[in-house]
């Protein structure tokens, strides 16, 4: 299969679309063995382009001896993007993308989406100490919103750090800014998310919030609330066991880089269990 967008036609055709990209010139942003990400302009427009090879048997069979589904190409993202997009949430607009063979360790594809201009990552903003209180609430909540949006439509997202939401720079002062979700090519799609994968997916997001963005005990309840929709108290009494498992996937993914935890998850570990 190999589809087009009539913005990009005039430079990419879909026959030998892949053999095209390949021949595409700009900066290399990632590039491992059997995957490489390179922007590149067309026009007075720029664009990325996500190249995936062949991953081998090899690497199809361990990660099948370790329970998990291997990402084979560009499908996933593919398919995770127009889903997004048809949902109303925020994220990459796919431009061109194929698939060729039938061999799934020598699948060859591609995906071409359209450059987001002038933005900053959520671990950016936290970075740069501009994460103003007002905007910080602002975002937790949308943060919350987009991820059980996401759950809601059967995806989970495999690697839901917030270096994975965008920001547009003339955005940071506005009322209701909007975050951009991008980097779904290990999304999974289904027709209802398993509970173990949305706690895989917001213990990552709590772990990562807690590295960079100082976060509060009022900062994790607002995110709860916003996630479920419902207040504080009838949240915690609908699913405590739920936040305890993201409570305790965030915990794990921070020791996995420092020697212990700090004080706030240690509290909030106590809270969940009174």
């Amino acid at each position: 299969m190999a589809w087009v967008d009539s913005e990009i036609r005039d430079y990419l055709q879909p026959d030998h679309l892949f053999e095209q990209v390949t021949r595409l010139e700009g900066e290399v942003f990632r590039e491992v063995e059997t995957r490489k990400t390179l922007r590149f302009s067309l026009g007075d427009q720029n664009y990325f382009v996500k190249i995936h090879r062949g991953v081998g048997w090899k690497e199809i069979l361990k990660n099948l001896l370790q329970f998990r589904w291997p990402v084979l190409g560009a499908r996933n993202e593919w398919l995770a993007l127009r889903k997004l997009r048809q949902a109303g949430i925020d994220t990459l607009e796919p431009l061109a993308y194929t698939s060729e063979g039938l061999n799934p360790a020598g699948l060859k594809s591609c995906l071409v989406t359209r450059a987001l201009e002038d933005t900053l990552s959520l671990e950016e903003v936290c970075q740069q100490h501009r994460l103003r209180p007002g905007l910080k609430h602002r975002l937790i909540t949308r943060t919350a919103e987009i991820t059980a949006r996401l759950h809601q439509l059967g995806v989970n997202h495999r690697d839901l750090y917030i270096c994975h939401f965008l920001i547009r720079l003339d955005e940071l002062d506005a009322e209701n800014p909007r975050l951009f979700l991008i980097d779904l090519h290990r999304a999974q799609i289904r027709n209802h998310t398993p509970q173990r994968w949305q706690v895989k997916d917001v213990g990552a997001l709590y772990f990562s919030a807690m590295v960079d963005a100082g976060l509060t005990r009022n900062d994790i309840y607002r995110f709860l609330r916003a996630y479920t929709g419902l207040p504080l108290r009838e949240a915690l009494q609908a699913d405590r066991h739920f936040w305890r498992q993201v409570q305790q996937r965030g915990e794990a993914l921070y020791l996995e880089s420092w020697p212990q935890l700090p004080d706030l998850m240690k509290r909030q570990t106590e809270a969940l269990d009174e």
